[in-house]
């Protein structure tokens, strides 16, 4: 019964996923020349095709992925930083005596493969991935969209509770699998749509509980200025645990451009900053106060140099 609903539940993601992405696909029949194929679409020989550029300006949307990959030869050193929630009133200065800190490390490979390695102080997590851009939106609209995927893993590495019985070193682990879909409308507008799936490799114990939750989130960006931008995230979860409290993830931000820096303020529902945390283990609501307000500061460093 437990493997039927978790069926059903990916099913109906992917329906709805399948629908939009066919409806691109349609636009690009319509705007293509017959002789077209995919292949050439995807030729990234110079001079023959025009990319959009900046459909989202931080390789985070807030919490999220974006299409968003960082250079090739380019590393990008990230600080996020999550407050308490502001529902700790005046005792905790409205959750400003409490902080959740994330240290990202990503790197560009490739023209479309990027790295990434964190390390978060909830729960002493440590997280890796990998991120491959598979279509790039053109200017023509003969791509309409971009497309990535997003796959890794994170680690708790917290003591074991109890140290005496047989802990294994894979139930530390869970693993997350993102499809990253989006479209930069005109220079203002970007919107993106994210199927996720998480993985607990710890054994579930009862008939409430699965190890693969499924998501689907949604994401946009809103340009107000030639340096800020509004931004807005959230996700929907197919599958919550009946057993415990749980809430899908929404964040609301601002993105300031200062140079080398992208400066990101923003109000979320989740103080964990890893895929795990934010999707699958988001315990508190919006609607009960449970807002945290929190930043990303983001340097980028050219390592190696392309001509």
């Amino acid at each position: 019964m437990q493997r039927t609903m978790a069926t059903i539940n990916l099913l109906k993601m992917l329906k709805g996923v399948g629908f939009v992405f066919f409806c691109l696909i349609l636009n690009i029949s319509s705007k293509s020349q017959s002789d077209s194929t995919l292949l050439s679409m995807l030729d990234d020989e110079p001079g023959k095709k025009e990319y959009e550029q900046a459909t989202f300006k931080a390789t985070r949307i807030i919490n999220s992925q974006s299409i968003e990959n960082v250079y090739k030869g380019v590393l990008d050193f990230r600080i996020a930083h999550r407050f308490g929630a502001l529902n700790g009133g005046g005792y905790t200065l409205f959750g400003l005596d409490q902080a959740s800190m994330k240290i990202n490390l990503d790197y560009g490979l490739t023209k479309r493969l990027a790295v990434g390695f964190g390390r978060s102080n909830v729960e002493k997590t440590y997280d890796v991935f990998m991120k491959l851009k598979i279509l790039r939106q053109q200017t023509t609209n003969r791509m309409p969209i971009s497309l990535s995927i997003v796959s890794g893993t994170s680690m708790n590495t917290l003591k074991w509770t109890d140290p005496n019985r047989n802990n294994y070193f894979t139930s530390r682990l869970t693993f997350f699998h993102q499809i990253l879909i989006a479209r930069k409308f005109n220079k203002s507008f970007s919107l993106q749509m994210m199927p996720s799936l998480v993985h607990y490799n710890m054994i579930v114990n009862n008939n409430f509980e699965s190890n693969d939750h499924y998501f689907l989130g949604v994401g946009f960006r809103q340009k107000l200025t030639k340096r800020m931008s509004v931004n807005f995230e959230y996700t929907y979860s197919f599958n919550k645990p009946q057993n415990q409290t749980l809430y899908n993830s929404m964040s609301v931000g601002i993105d300031l451009e200062t140079g080398g820096h992208v400066f990101q303020l923003q109000f979320t529902n989740s103080n964990k900053m890893h895929e795990r945390g934010f999707l699958a283990e988001t315990s508190e609501s919006w609607l009960k106060g449970g807002i945290h307000f929190g930043f990303n500061i983001s340097r980028v460093f050219t390592i190696k140099s392309y001509n």
